[in-house]
């Protein structure tokens, strides 16, 4: 599912990139569970966790129903 995850990642990328900021792919858990690193101006915008909710998780959701939460590390 990996693969999977990192294919739509890289669709949402072209916008977080036209920001100054990136996402990376930290892990996939059995369970569901996409823990990702926003890099570059994402990383410090004060708006990240609604990119973090309304966009990433929700178009990995939409495009992968084994996604049940995309989660924030640093």
């Amino acid at each position: 599912m990996r693969a999977q995850v990192e294919e739509v990642l890289d669709q949402v990328r072209p916008m977080l990139q036209a920001d100054g900021g990136d996402v990376e792919l930290v892990d996939v858990s059995e369970e569901g569970i996409v823990s990702v690193r926003l890099t570059g101006a994402c990383g410090s915008c004060p708006m990240s966790t609604m990119t973090l909710k309304m966009g990433i998780e929700k178009t990995l959701m939409e495009k992968l129903p084994a996604v049940k939460e995309v989660v924030q590390v640093r």
